[in-house]
């Protein structure tokens, strides 16, 4: 069961993440990547991904830290 738990609370954090990353758009707009002359518009979606590695990544950090 302890597989589980984890999963969830995994989920738990990339589901924070992603919410987090949709409040920064929400709050700053799109953003934009440029490169070599060319532009790329950032989303909604590009920011909600960003947050939800974000949110597995600190997930990661605290089962290193704390097991």
């Amino acid at each position: 069961m302890d597989i589980i738990q984890n999963i969830n609370e995994a989920a738990t954090f990339a589901t924070v993440g992603a919410v987090v990353g949709v409040t920064v758009y929400h709050s700053i707009g799109g953003a934009g990547l440029a490169i070599g002359g060319t532009a790329y518009g950032i989303g909604l979606v590009g920011f909600a991904g960003t947050g939800a590695v974000a949110g597995l990544a600190i997930y990661g950090m605290k089962k290193s830290v704390f097991g």
